[in-house]
């Protein structure tokens, strides 16, 4: 049986964490932003840590296990 191969388009968009964490930067901050509201603006600083609803999906595409960000976090 062949290797199984990482979703490659994936990698170049997120960053995995040296504990399984899947960091990516947010969407909706690279063009457009005079129509934004300051409040929006702030809201899409820094970089995004996946949610339990996304580690599965990701977990297939990348085929490792990964972590989730705790709710409590």
């Amino acid at each position: 049986m062949p290797k199984l191969k990482s979703h490659k388009g994936l990698l170049k968009r997120v960053k995995i964490t040296a504990k399984g964490k899947v960091k990516w930067k947010k969407p909706f901050k690279g063009h457009l932003m005079s129509c934004k509201s300051g409040d929006k603006l702030r809201q899409l600083r820094g970089t995004a840590l996946a949610k339990s609803g996304d580690i599965r999906r990701l977990e297939k595409m990348l085929h490792r296990p990964l972590k989730a960000v705790d709710a409590q976090a």
